[in-house]
């Protein structure tokens, strides 16, 4: 035995840390239109390299090439690009009102837009969607209010939950949001569960589900597969890999040794791998897993590659665990410039339409946030009624439920 090297613990470490140049050599970025588009009926172990590859419809050039190019009419993209300003344009004005103390935290989607708007431009407007706290995008681009997003933000006295989430975790069955959780990977179950109900009743609804790369590591996360590959549900399992789960870069979730997607591989269902920045690859990914699944085909697991810009919320610095400037050399560019210079390229758009719809945006979330400061804020009050805490819990008020309101001097 004294021959034998002692044992050794690797512990996975990014590329650069704070005070290093961003080193992102090991991201490979393929030309696009590149990777072949199958039939939604293939067999999954027949495009395993799908898993390790990137689907890009935006080149260079900023063309739509390729295979997966889902032929866009400018109206349509003129569309997108209007959610992913509005996105961004909300996203700061929320990031700001939190740091002048009128609500408790918050969380920018800054850098992956595209993934959430992308892909509620390709699911129909009846599909359920179980989200994580980034996709914000859903909402906006199916056109659910600014203001009453904001009143929840606020736990004001609109607020749409009556007080009852925390900031940012919205909900509405009748826009297909299912509640946004902050424990992690609970809405894969959740939505492979509700495909599989939605199956069973012979609905022609599908589901759509998101989380981290990091959440990847959690035990969710293997038992939903499970369960979509064996029944078939009718789902798409999203993994937004932005880099960063807080302040653990992909490596702790097992990103350093081959793609997420690749864990598609294991439970015999197809994988993708999307360019997460280009919106255009989004549509065409999401389209093509919507169709899989309404073909009563399964589910679809599909990696959306992006970066993640800002902090993980509003109480997290990333200056502390990576290059400042790190984000601005992420080699998959911005997803709202690329779509901008797309438009441009083609003859739909110029500088002057981009400024006037950033203005028109931007007063459209001002007039929102004022209505809704106006309801009142985290701090100013003032907030949901108290009788409301009792509402909704039982469909007939237990008795020790109206105990309880009568003693708070509520009945």
């Amino acid at each position: 035995m004294s021959n034998t090297p002692p044992l050794s613990l690797h512990i996975p470490e990014p590329p650069a840390r704070p005070g290093q140049a961003p080193d992102f050599s090991h991201v490979h970025v393929p030309p696009a239109g590149g990777v072949s588009r199958p039939d939604i009926g293939v067999d999954p172990a027949t495009i395993r390299e799908h898993v390790y590859g990137l689907i890009r419809v935006l080149g260079d050039d900023h063309r739509a090439v390729g295979p997966w190019n889902p032929q866009l009419g400018p109206e349509t993209l003129i569309r997108a690009l209007t959610a992913l300003v509005t996105v961004r344009v909300y996203d700061d004005r929320m990031y700001r009102v939190q740091r002048q103390g009128k609500t408790s935290f918050y969380m920018k989607s800054l850098g992956e837009e595209a993934v959430a708007v992308g892909a509620a431009l390709a699911l129909n407007p009846d599909d359920m969607c179980f989200p994580t706290y980034r996709q914000q995008g859903l909402l906006i681009t199916r056109g659910y209010p600014l203001v009453d997003m904001m009143n929840q933000i606020y736990s004001n006295s609109k607020d749409p939950l009556l007080g009852r989430q925390l900031p940012i975790m919205y909900s509405s069955k009748a826009f297909g949001f299912f509640s946004v959780s902050g424990n992690l990977a609970t809405q894969y179950p959740q939505a492979v569960g509700w495909a599989m109900a939605s199956a069973y009743k012979r609905d022609t609804r599908i589901a759509a589900a998101w989380i981290g790369d990091g959440s990847t590591a959690e035990g969710d996360f293997h038992a939903a597969c499970t369960f979509a590959t064996v029944y078939r549900a009718p789902v798409i399992l999203n993994i937004v890999n932005n880099q960063w789960a807080i302040s653990s870069f992909t490596g702790i979730a097992g990103g350093s040794h081959t793609t997420f997607a690749a864990r598609a591989l294991a439970y015999g269902l197809p994988g993708l791998r999307v360019d997460g920045n280009d919106i255009l690859a989004v549509y065409a990914a999401t389209q093509w897993a919507a169709e899989r699944a309404r073909a009563n085909l399964g589910p679809t697991l599909i990696e959306m590659f992006t970066y993640r810009a800002e902090g993980h919320s509003t109480s997290d610095d990333p200056a502390r665990y990576r290059p400042a400037d790190e984000s601005a050399a992420w080699p998959l560019g911005d997803p709202v410039a690329r779509l901008k210079q797309h438009l441009i390229v083609e003859g739909h758009w110029d500088e002057e339409r981009h400024a006037a719809l950033l203005a028109q945006v931007t007063e459209t979330v001002r007039a929102a946030g004022r209505e809704a400061e106006a309801n009142g804020t985290l701090g100013t009050g003032p907030g949901p009624d108290p009788r409301t805490m009792f509402e909704g819990i039982f469909r007939d008020m237990a008795p020790h439920v109206a105990e309880q309101r009568a003693e708070a001097g509520l009945a």
